[in-house]
């Protein structure tokens, strides 16, 4: 039996598999140094400022500082640090030693093939997200003046999925609708003194779902979690709460709720009678807000389980706190009778028109007054 060889070409990113021709394990342990000595030897040396990686860490150098400033959002930095640093397939590993200015569109599409075939489950948005940072990267090269154009880099497309949220009258039957049956199931077990890991499912719960159903603010650190008394201002005409969310996922917005949201602002008030411009209004007591979130997170998936709501069944996905928000986005649509402004609702929840369409009114009912108000012919 011959020996055979297997050696990593750096160049082609690829295992080169030869046979030794020897049948000795000695002879064809130095069979393979050689043949391994001899690849390495025919490397051309690529001085490293001409490097992939010399570029690649200008870009996420760049990016700290462009987040720092305010000029970015801290999501778009980590994502274009996840797409360049990640050790199983980021474009460090891939492109790093490789020279910018030898990069096709081949190149880059052999890559995203190999990908595909290491992580089949990877979402088409995060190979864009992948895209605009390696077009990012030779941008930087090509400014100054190593490249002359970037290749093209043909996006992937997007299969669109609508949003889980908790289906309500009148999109269902009244006996159907979800929402109202969740938060009946908070009130009940708020009432039986349940607990996860010592937190209560309360009345501090319970206004935490509405809050997020009527505010469109999202469940995350940089939102709902941080969200403290100096943030909100109580308006009239018509009556709702202006949330400022400082850093929220899309930067900086002033939020308006629904008016439902000023009902809960007074009861977190009462609640905490003494409570501080600077203090957080939901769990003021947790410090440290992302131990405040994992709780609230286990507390709404115990209501989901007893409540059987764990999944959404139009879309087959798994409820989140998530929902609520995606919840409320419906509910203006549906509820407004497709009145309300596409834009106003977008800048309000810190997304885009197109968001919305894609993935809330595309897959909502035309409603009865919609409907009267296609087939109108004008005053």
């Amino acid at each position: 039996m011959k020996w055979y060889v297997r050696i990593w070409d750096r160049r082609t990113k690829k295992y080169l598999v030869k046979s030794t021709g020897e049948d000795s394990s000695i002879k064809a342990r130095a069979v393979a140094q050689e043949l391994a000595l001899s690849m390495l030897r025919s490397e051309p040396v690529i001085e490293s400022r001409f490097t992939f990686r010399h570029f690649a860490l200008k870009l996420l150098h760049k990016s700290r500082l462009q987040g720092k400033a305010g000029d970015r959002s801290d999501g778009y930095v980590k994502s274009i640090h996840w797409a360049v640093q990640n050790e199983d397939w980021g474009l460090l590993r891939h492109f790093g030693e490789m020279d910018v200015r030898t990069l096709k569109t081949n190149t880059y599409q052999d890559y995203i093939t190999d990908l595909g075939k290491k992580r089949p489950d990877l979402a088409s948005s995060s190979k864009n997200t992948l895209m605009a940072a390696f077009r990012n990267v030779l941008k930087i090269a090509r400014d100054e003046g190593v490249i002359d154009n970037i290749p093209a880099t043909p996006r992937v497309k997007i299969k669109d999925n609508p949003r889980p949220f908790f289906r309500f009258a009148p999109l269902v039957a009244k006996d159907d609708d979800a929402y109202q049956k969740l938060l009946k199931a908070v009130k009940q077990m708020a009432g039986q003194g349940v607990q996860v890991r010592g937190l209560m499912v309360d009345d501090e719960f319970y206004d935490l779902l509405l809050f997020l159903t009527h505010s469109f603010v999202r469940p995350i650190m940089s939102e709902l979690y941080a969200i403290k008394h100096a943030d909100v201002a109580v308006a009239n005409d018509p009556r709702r709460l202006i949330v400022t969310v400082r850093d929220g996922k899309t930067g900086f917005r002033a939020a308006n709720t629904m008016e439902a949201a000023v009902s809960v602002y007074e009861r977190i008030r009462q609640r905490h009678p003494t409570a501080k411009p600077d203090d957080y209004i939901f769990y003021p007591h947790w410090a440290n807000r992302t131990t405040a979130s994992s709780m609230v997170q286990r507390l709404f998936n115990e209501v989901l389980r007893k409540s059987e709501l764990e999944i959404d069944a139009v879309t087959g996905k798994t409820h989140t706190l998530y929902s609520l928000r995606h919840t409320a986005i419906c509910m203006r649509i549906i509820n407004s009778h497709g009145k309300v402004n596409i834009f106003n609702l977008a800048k309000n929840a810190g997304t885009s028109v197109d968001q919305i369409e894609r993935f809330y009114a595309k897959y909502l009912p035309l409603s009865k007054e919609m409907a009267k108000n296609l087939q109108s012919f004008g005053e």
